[in-house]
C-alpha cells in the first residue's frame, strides 16, 4: 500500500509539473510577435551611384496589437519607413528601405533597426547588402588636411607645402581657391588646373601674405578637382601672427626657460 501511494504521489507531481510548465509556456507565447518573412536582402553586383529599394514584409504572429515604435538606420545613406505603426494579430505590414550607393565601393552592408513592443525581441535587425562596382575615376588625396604653422611674424609671407596625389585610374585635374594665396610647383607659379597622372603626385607650395592679419590665424585653401566623389577638399591652416615687438617681449619673458 505504501509503495502504491508513493507511486501515485510521484505521478501527481509529474502531471502537476507538466501543467505548470505548459501554462508558463502558453503565457510566454502571448502578446505581440514581430515576424519578418526575411531579414536580409542581398542586391548582388550593382554599379556605384545606384539607388537600391527593397521591402521587408512582416506579420504580427502574436495575439495582441503590435506597435512599431521606431525604425532607425546605421547611416544617412539608408532610409527606412514602416507602412503602419499598429498591426493587429494576424495582419501584415512592411518596412521600405532605400540605400544610396553613391560614394561606396566593394562589399557593403547597411543595417535597419526595427523597435517594437514584441516582449521577446524588442529590436530586430534588417540587413541590406551589395557588391558595388566602382568605375575608373581620378581620386584626389592630400598628405594633410590641417596644418599648424606656429608663430608667424606680421610682415612675413606665410609659407607651407601640401602633397597632392592621384590615387585613381584617370587623370586628376586640380584647381586652388584662396583670395590672397599664390601657388607654386618647383618654384614656378602655377596656372590652374594642374594635371596629375594616375598614381603620381605633386608638391604644391602655398604662399600667403601675413600683413593685415593679427593674432589668431585661421585660413583654409579650397581644392576643386574632377574626382566625382570628392570634388571639394579643404586644407585648414592655423597659427598665431605676432609683431616684432610682441616677439621680442616673448623672448625676454621666456629667455631663461629657453636657456
Amino acid at each position: 500500500m505504501r509503495c502504491q501511494r508513493s507511486t501515485v504521489e510521484k505521478s501527481s507531481l509529474i502531471i502537476l509539473s507538466i501543467l505548470i510548465i505548459s501554462c508558463l509556456f502558453l503565457s510566454a507565447e502571448k502578446g505581440p510577435q514581430l515576424k519578418f518573412k526575411q531579414e536580409t536582402k542581398d542586391f548582388g553586383n550593382v554599379k556605384q551611384g545606384e539607388v537600391l529599394d527593397t521591402v521587408f514584409e512582416f506579420t504580427n504572429a502574436g495575439d495582441t496589437s503590435l506597435l512599431i515604435e521606431k525604425v532607425r538606420t546605421s547611416c544617412g545613406c539608408t532610409a527606412a519607413l514602416a507602412s503602419e505603426q499598429k498591426i493587429e494579430p494576424g495582419k501584415k505590414g512592411e518596412v521600405k528601405v532605400t540605400f544610396n550607393t553613391r560614394g561606396f565601393g566593394g562589399e557593403v552592408s547597411k543595417y535597419v533597426y526595427v523597435e517594437s513592443n514584441d516582449p521577446h525581441k524588442p529590436t530586430t535587425q534588417l540587413t541590406v547588402k551589395a557588391s558595388i562596382d566602382v568605375p575608373p575615376r581620378p581620386i584626389i588625396e592630400l598628405d594633410s588636411y590641417s596644418q599648424d604653422l606656429g608663430l608667424v611674424l606680421e610682415d612675413e609671407v606665410i609659407e607651407t607645402r601640401v602633397r597632392v596625389k592621384n590615387g585613381g585610374e584617370l587623370e586628376l585635374r586640380v584647381e586652388f581657391s584662396h583670395k590672397d594665396a599664390s601657388f607654386f610647383i618647383d618654384n614656378k607659379e602655377v596656372d590652374p588646373p594642374i594635371k596629375i597622372a594616375s598614381g603620381k603626385e605633386k608638391e604644391v607650395d602655398i604662399r600667403i601674405p601675413a600683413e593685415n592679419r593679427s593674432s589668431l590665424l585661421r585660413e583654409y585653401i579650397l581644392f576643386r578637382s574632377n574626382d566625382p566623389m570628392r570634388p571639394n577638399l579643404s586644407l585648414y591652416l592655423t597659427g598665431y601672427v605676432l609683431t616684432e615687438q610682441q616677439l621680442k617681449e616673448l623672448f625676454e619673458k621666456y629667455k631663461d626657460v629657453l636657456k
